[in-house]
């Protein structure tokens, strides 16, 4: 017969079993992410599927989301931050709504350049933002670096989106951040002038808008076009323009991320961990590449083939962090060129 004492210990066990079952079946993890929902549940549902964490998400805006956090401090639910662009992700390193990671996982998993130098927030995908041009109106051959789309040769002849856009201020930082601003502000007012129309709609029409004649030259990020390439309804628009490749004899062409960051109060910080780099493992990265047309920043993970279209590119390898460094002053030097 057992003894009270070894019944005690028995009872303690299985109680420590189901504390141990009812805390697998309770884990969570909250997002408040800056993504579109179907650009990202697929893969948050097979993280679940693999890990058996619930995962929350709460998509808007990305200065909207970063407020709230602001706004509720410790009470906050957020575990993660999703943006699009590295500019929001160092807005909210600023306002102190995110903390450092150690993970050798996401650091030998993500190159310095797409990563927070002190683990605040790391690049899950890599988007390029090169030159569209419509051939036949424009020959490769006359296309060079981000810096000549200000000479006079293309008056008239440039689409792009408005300056109150994250992607067009990481683009101008970092003309500053290697030209300089007073060569970056001659630059921006050079490329005002080049306009075709007054910057309206996002990257997808600034692409439609060179596909029906309004413009020969078209300025939007990868992802974008191989969007539209993949959609039957707006494959014919996008295939009236090539990409070029710009400053490949030099900085090579500048990039950006989608990319995440751990909140500063996340009530789930271990699962939070685990979601991230889950999101850099070989598959998760391949659905990205083949899903959203976006480069993986996963060494050895193959791009789309719409993607491996666009050719081979030298990447401007500036610290993107550096782009969130010089954003305000961006808005400045587009604000004193006249760029709407």
């Amino acid at each position: 017969m057992k003894s009270a004492y070894a019944l005690s210990l028995l009872g303690a066990g299985i109680a420590g079993a189901f504390i141990n079952i009812a805390a697998a079946q309770a884990a969570e993890v909250n997002i408040y992410s800056a993504r579109q929902e179907e650009l990202i549940k697929p893969l948050l549902d097979k993280f679940t599927a693999d890990t058996g964490i619930k995962v929350n998400l709460i998509t808007g805006k990305p200065d909207e989301l970063i407020s709230r956090m602001v706004s509720e401090g410790r009470n906050s639910p957020a575990d993660i931050l999703i943006s699009t662009d590295v500019g929001r992700l160092y807005r909210a390193k600023q306002q102190g709504v995110l903390q450092s990671i150690e993970s050798d996982i996401l650091t030998d998993a993500i190159p310095p350049a797409l990563r927070d130098p002190a683990g605040l927030w790391f690049g899950l995908t890599m988007r390029a933002r090169p030159i569209l041009y419509v051939p036949g109106k424009v020959k490769p051959e006359e296309l060079s670096t981000y810096e000549d789309l200000a000479s006079p040769k293309w008056k008239g002849r440039i689409c792009i989106r408005s300056s109150d856009n994250i992607y067009n201020q990481s683009m101008t930082a970092s003309l500053i951040a290697h030209d300089g601003a007073a060569k970056a502000e001659s630059w921006a007012k050079g490329l005002v002038a080049n306009f075709a129309m007054p910057p309206k709609g996002g990257d997808r029409d600034q692409i439609k808008a060179a596909a029906a004649g309004v413009c020969d030259i078209a300025i939007a990020n990868t992802y974008y076009l191989g969007g539209m390439l993949a959609d039957a309804k707006e494959k014919a628009a996008a295939e009236k323009v090539k990409v070029f490749w710009p400053n490949q004899d030099g900085r090579g062409a500048h990039v950006n991320i989608s990319g995440a960051g751990v909140a500063k109060y996340a009530p789930n910080k271990v699962q939070a961990v685990k979601l991230l780099e889950y999101m850099t493992n070989a598959d998760a990265q391949q659905w990205y590449a083949e899903t959203n047309h976006e480069y993986p920043v996963r060494a050895g993970v193959t791009a789309s083939a719409i993607l491996q279209g666009f050719g081979e590119f030298k990447a401007d390898q500036l610290q993107l962090d550096k782009l969130g460094e010089l954003n305000a002053e961006a808005i400045r030097v587009m604000d004193r060129a006249g760029w709407k």
